[in-house]
């Protein structure tokens, strides 16, 4: 059982909750994980990315006449416009928030076509690049803790904008531990809205064949807290890398942690 203050000096950042619930079956039959920033420490990898595709973007923009480069901005910029949404909703966002306007394009458009599917699509193909050459870091902490809740008895999910999934899970030796996949490519072949829309978990709990009031949700995005509360989900699990706990807690968050194995208690 998941101790709901530890002996030791408790790391939990926030809590909305004046104890934090032991995890068991009696209460929760499944937990659904984020990927980036969750399952897998890449969330730099894909800051990275779409920094060098907004960027040459930009400057190309400059160069021709345009408004002076501005470049994207890997703390503010990823976490407001595209921290946990999905490929092509990402570069929405953040040319919206430049006051940008591009033409819709094709998914199976050249990465270099100035469109918003050619952005995505070039961001996507240097992810797939950086992946393939350097390899995928996990969090120990959330492997121990997806095995601490397969070991209860709970099935698990990961869910994400990410069309990369497969091969990142692949990549980290971890796809085993994951019962159903719900990512960017499922949602888009099923037409499921994404985050922060609830859709894309709610399509994971489904598969699971559990109800969205008996599932954890585990994020570090903000628009991935957004969704598991905009769901009904029985608790939402907030994962901080950037020391703003009271962020996650404020878009939905029950709970906010640094590390999932502050949730295992003394060991």
């Amino acid at each position: 059982m998941v101790a709901a203050r530890p002996a030791r000096e408790p790391r939990i950042r926030h809590s909305r909750m004046k104890t934090f619930p032991p995890l068991s079956t009696d209460q929760f039959d499944a937990v659904l994980f984020d990927l980036d920033g969750v399952l897998t420490a890449t969330e730099r990898l894909h800051a990275a990315c779409w920094k060098q595709t907004f960027d040459g973007f930009l400057r190309r923009r400059a160069d021709a006449g345009g408004p002076l480069f501005q470049p994207f901005d890997v703390l503010h910029d990823y976490s407001l416009y595209v921290d946990g949404k999905e490929l092509y909703d990402g570069v929405r966002s953040f040319l919206a928030a430049r006051g940008i306007s591009l033409p819709e394009g094709s998914p199976a458009g050249l990465p270099d076509w100035e469109t918003v599917c050619g952005l995505g699509n070039r961001k996507n193909a240097l992810v797939n690049d950086t992946i393939t050459s350097q390899g995928v870091d996990v969090f120990p902490g959330t492997v121990a803790f997806v095995r601490f809740v397969r070991g209860l008895g709970m099935k698990t999910a990961v869910v994400t904008p990410s069309t990369n999934c497969r091969l990142v899970l692949e990549s980290a030796g971890i796809a085993g531990l994951l019962d159903v996949r719900i990512d960017g490519n499922v949602a888009a072949r099923e037409r499921l809205a994404g985050k922060p829309a609830p859709d894309t978990f709610l399509a994971a709990a489904a598969k699971l064949g559990v109800a969205p009031a008996r599932s954890v949700v585990v994020e570090d995005a903000i628009s991935g807290v957004q969704a598991g509360r905009a769901g009904g989900f029985g608790l939402v699990i907030g994962v901080d890398h950037r020391g703003q706990p009271e962020v996650l807690e404020d878009n939905g968050a029950d709970v906010v942690v640094t590390d999932l194995n502050e949730l295992l208690g003394p060991r």
